[in-house]
């Protein structure tokens, strides 16, 4: 069965990148290589973070879909934090926000609707 391991973005500032996901998003910081690679742990699989010259070559783009809890939160922590929110919508199940991060990637967050008591 497949699943998926990780996604990954290529940064070109790793710092600026690594304190955008982690203060932004509060994503648990698992380890960083220096200016290398960073990874996130997202419950089982990871975000993680590449130097250009890390990242396969050719590679670009791609979209990470990450589920959070607080999605207004989130929100006032990407723009805070120098990203871009570019839509929001309700969606089948909950809400979705799709942003660029202060490098241009696109990642789109989901919040599960809160269960009717």
């Amino acid at each position: 069965m497949a699943k998926l391991k990780l996604a990954y973005y290529v940064t070109r500032d790793m710092d600026r990148a690594v304190a955008f996901y982690r203060d932004a998003l509060k994503l648990n910081l698992k380890f960083q290589d220096g200016a290398k690679w960073a990874q996130f742990d997202l419950g089982g699989t990871s975000l993680a973070l590449s130097s250009p010259a890390e990242a396969q070559e050719g590679v670009a783009g791609g979209t990470a879909m990450i589920e959070i809890e607080d999605l207004d939160g989130a929100r006032a922590g990407i723009v805070k934090a120098g990203g871009t929110i570019l839509s929001e919508r309700a969606v089948t199940g909950g809400r979705s926000l799709a942003f660029r991060d202060p490098d241009g990637n696109i990642v789109q967050l989901f919040e599960r609707a809160a269960k009717p008591a």
